[in-house]
Parts: C-alpha cells; structure tokens; sequence
C-alpha cells in the first residue's frame, strides 16, 4: 500500500517533467543558412542568427531583432524616466499640503487659550455646583 503512495506521484512527477522538457525542445527551430544557422523562437517569434564555434553553436540576436529590442529599453527607460518625475511631484506636493494643514504657532497658541478659558470657567461652575449641593445638605441635615 506505501509503494503506491510513493509510485504514483512519482509517476505524475515524471509525466510533467517530461512534457515541460518537450514543450522547451519543441520550442526553438533551427534552419541551415549560408552563414550557419537561423534559430527561431516559436513561441516570442525571435530570431538569432548562430555560428558553429569550436563544435559548440553560438547565436546572437539578429540586427533587426537588436535594434527592435534596443527601441523597447529605451522606451521602457523613457517611461520609468517620467515615473520617477511624477511620483517625485506627487510626494513633495503631499509633503506640502500635509505642512500646510498643520497649525501655525500662533493658531496653535490661541486654540490652547480658549480650551484654558473653557476649562476654567467649567471648573467654576462645577464649583459653585458643589457649594450649593454643600450648603444645600447641611440646611437639610439642621432642619431634621
């Protein structure tokens, strides 16, 4: 019964590493040249003109393939270029409007005087609250 559990996905394992390798041999298709060979990508459409080197099969991008490819740095380059300057205008105008919504000192200072004021004339009343409820309990206490 474990050499079951072991077998079969060992079975399965071997099934998909298989088909992974054919797809990446299936992939690329090589064709005699003049010059040596032409290998193309089926997949992207890319071609690489290869050269037999010392029994080993050497390839660089084809001419029109490198300046295509050269365009699409360049363009990526130019677009992360203009990122770059928009998000540097996007932080320092957070950066502004967070300093500009910050009090002043002074705003600061007043705001703290009127809660001062609030505060001490709440205090007041509460006190004379209490000085009334006190006078009030000891008249009730001396009537009994």
């Amino acid at each position: 019964m474990r050499l079951q559990h072991i077998l079969i996905p060992a079975a399965l394992v071997s099934l998909v590493a298989a088909s992974a390798w054919s797809e990446e041999t299936d992939r690329y298709r090589l064709e005699k040249s003049a010059n040596g060979y032409v290998r193309m990508d089926t997949q992207t459409g890319a071609m690489s003109i290869c050269e037999e080197r010392s029994g080993q099969l050497v390839c660089k991008m084809a001419a029109d393939e490198r300046a295509a490819f050269q365009d699409e740095v360049d363009r990526l380059q130019a677009s992360m270029k203009a990122m770059d300057e928009r998000v540097t205008k996007l932080e320092n105008s957070l950066s502004a409007r967070l300093e500009s919504k910050l009090p002043s000192e002074e705003d600061f200072d007043k705001t703290m005087n009127y809660m001062e004021r609030f505060m001490r004339g709440f205090m007041g009343i509460v006190k004379e609250m209490d000085k009334d409820n006190g006078d009030g309990a000891k008249l009730n206490s001396q009537k009994t």
